[in-house]
């Protein structure tokens, strides 16, 4: 009997096989190859890594500005004529095409790393195409429509480029590997000098990345300001219909400063509360009076008006996705809400809240076109409201209104010159919050005006405004910003030497004495629990990544014996705690962060001097003293690479 033996056997490899069969559909061992990618594939490659960072970018800036979510789909229900939230499917559908494209970017790296040949499937490439098309025609949209928005991305930078830094930090870190591997297969040394310089511009750029940012929680923590005063947006527009008796009084349940609202007249005279020009988004009209549905609000009479509900629209279309954390209670009160007049708030609000009045003209035909100031002006005053607690927003006929009511806080809507104000003897601003820098408020304050802002919804912006010195703020999420105790994360010096003081071992390899009776917190969950980051280096506030790596890897309760090897060799004594931090003060410009004097302190009490341009030199030399033992690593890293057994 012959028995036949197979000329050679093959070890299953289930992880190469799904590696190459989800990239590329290449399942069986004989499709996959060890040849050099071809240079169409390789411009695929390229074109996956852009989409990445183009919807990494997309997919942020849409994050980000869900504090104007409200304001986005009010735009559209202009242009469409009806009401629908579009803001979270967008965000939903940006996350799922972001999730699709990082993740053929990991497969690809990961074809890099094991040497296969890549070979990305015709169905991922039309999905590639699609993507990268709709994000290009989405942003070049935003970019026409909603221009403005774009300086939110830059204002958000302010509060998350840190923590942004530290993560694009980790990831070249990561990448590291495989950059030493292509350098490694590399056959020309020109191809090999091309990875080096390329790889270490960019470390380099990330470590050189602090000198760009800048943000109003860099600060000394006695430098903070005073809470900013909330002023409910049309009243809690988040827990009640805006604009009606039952928003208000959620408002000022919550303790605020003020009540902003917005001020038309009925064809009668009587002056009530509406912000659109009609009733369609706001009432049933629709329902009670279809003809009556399209025309303007103000051309209604008072008593038609009290007949439609104001309620039942913030049940259904749930504008800001917190109708069903209501209530049964506060559900049927929502249910049965009717359109508020002046003089119902006045009555409400007397004695308890400051009021930002805005006046909505009526149209041309309208007969108190010509005296609708002045009947709502007799409303105001005819209800004994206190004159002081009105924030009058109208600009015409000021004259006439400081002459007839001397009280009001006279508020400009309009950006200008602070001597210009002052002399037309306004007191208050009241811009939205993109308008407006850190040196203009400190401008607007040495002459005596405050500024508020709208419409503040989100805490990460809450918290920006915060430490920049922001008096008040209007806000439709007013229930929760009043919660918020501090800002989310700061960067201020409680105190270094308590809060992240080294241990004895350090301290006698730094040639210190150890300090007994400091603390040591235990355990990283300290740092992210606080969302701060805490460091005071000789009198110099900033922040950077060693340092957060520096205060989890001292307080790691692991690898206790391996960290003092290690930490001795990747961040010198000398430097560890004496090293001044890259991130220049909220005040400061990039540029002038160049100029500035040596980056280091000799005793922890001595403040630095901020001196002439030629420190550049030392810094920059010392910022490579610093770096140098991770560049050694990286060297003897691609050194002994091509005796690496490299997985293949």
């Amino acid at each position: 009997m012959v028995r036949h033996q197979p000329l050679q056997y093959y070890e299953p490899q289930l992880c190469l096989s799904c590696l190459t069969g989800i990239y590329g559909c290449r399942w069986k061992r004989y499709q996959r190859s060890h040849d050099d990618t071809t240079p169409w594939e390789r411009l695929w490659f390229l074109l996956l890594t852009f989409t990445f960072g183009l919807t990494l970018t997309w997919l942020y800036f849409w994050w980000e500005v869900h504090n104007d979510y409200d304001e986005f789909n009010w735009y559209l229900y202009n242009r469409m004529g009806y009401w629908s939230d579009w803001s979270v499917p967008i965000l939903m559908t940006t996350a799922a095409a972001f999730t699709y494209i990082a993740g053929l970017l990991v497969l690809a790296l990961c074809h890099i790393a094991v040497g296969q040949q890549m070979n990305l499937h015709w169905l991922h490439k039309m999905g590639l195409v699609v993507i990268l098309v709709s994000t290009v025609v989405a942003m070049s949209a935003v970019a026409q429509l909603w221009e403005d928005e774009w300086e939110v991305l830059l204002i958000s930078l302010q509060g998350t480029a840190p923590f942004l830094h530290v993560g694009a930090l980790a990831a070249i870190t990561a990448l590291s590997w495989i950059v030493a591997g292509q350098f490694a297969r590399a056959e020309r040394s020109s191809s090999q000098v091309a990875i080096l310089c390329i790889f270490f511009a960019m470390v380099f750029a990330f470590y050189l990345a602090p000198l760009t940012i800048s943000s109003p929680c860099i600060m000394e923590k006695k430098d903070l300001g005073p809470k900013p005063a909330l002023i409910g947006h049309r009243g809690a527009p988040m827990l009640a219909p805006e604009h009606t008796l039952m928003s208000f009084r959620k408002a000022l349940e919550q303790k605020l400063y003020g009540l902003q609202a917005d001020v038309t007249i009925s064809l009668d005279g009587v002056p009530f509360l509406m912000h659109d020009t009609t009733l369609r988004r706001t009432t049933n009209v629709e329902e009670e009076f279809p003809e009556l549905a399209r025309r303007p609000a103000s051309m209604l009479n008072w008593t038609i008006l009290q007949r439609l509900n104001a309620g039942q629209w913030f049940l259904k279309t749930d504008p800001f996705w917190t109708a069903s954390s209501l209530s049964p209670s506060d559900h049927r009160e929502a249910q049965n809400q009717s359109i508020c007049s002046l003089a119902e708030l006045l009555e409400l609000a007397k004695g308890n809240a400051t009021l930002l009045l805005n006046l909505r003209d009526p149209p041309r035909e309208h007969p108190y076109r010509g005296s609708f100031l002045n009947v709502t002006l007799e409303a105001l005053l005819r209800s004994g409201f206190p004159q002081h607690q009105v924030m009058w927003l109208p600009n015409r006929q000021r004259p006439f209104v400081r002459k007839v009511a001397p009280g009001f806080q006279q508020t400009s809507g309009s950006k200008e010159a602070a001597a210009s104000l002052r002399r037309g003897h306004i007191q208050r601003l009241n811009l939205r919050y993109t308008q407006v820098s850190r040196q203009e408020l400190r401008d607007y304050a040495s002459w005596n005006l405050s500024v508020n802002l709208y419409t503040v919804n989100a805490p990460w912006l809450f918290s920006l405004l915060w430490c920049a010195g922001v008096p008040s703020v209007t806000s439709d999420n007013s229930h929760t910003l009043s919660q918020v105790p501090s800002p989310l994360w700061i960067m201020v010096a409680p105190g270094w030497h308590s809060e992240l003081q080294p241990r004895a071992d350090h301290a006698e390899r730094c040639g210190a004495p150890d300090q007994p009776g400091c603390q040591h917190h235990e355990g990283e969950a300290h740092l992210l629990r606080c969302a701060a980051l805490q460091v005071e280096t000789g009198g110099g506030l900033s922040y950077h990544p060693t340092h957060v790596l520096e205060y989890v890897y001292t307080h790691s309760p692991t690898a206790r014996t391996a960290r003092n090897t290690a930490r001795t060799y990747m961040y010198p004594p000398s430097f560890t705690y004496t090293y001044r931090n890259m991130y220049p003060s909220a005040c400061c410009h990039p540029l002038q962060a160049l100029g500035q004097s040596a980056p280091w302190v000799v005793d922890k009490g001595q403040k630095c001097v901020w001196g002439g341009g030629g420190s550049l030199l030392l810094r920059l030399t010392l910022l490579c003293l610093v770096y140098t033992p991770q560049i050694l690593i990286f060297s003897l890293l691609l050194a002994a690479s091509p005796s690496m057994a490299f997985p293949v």
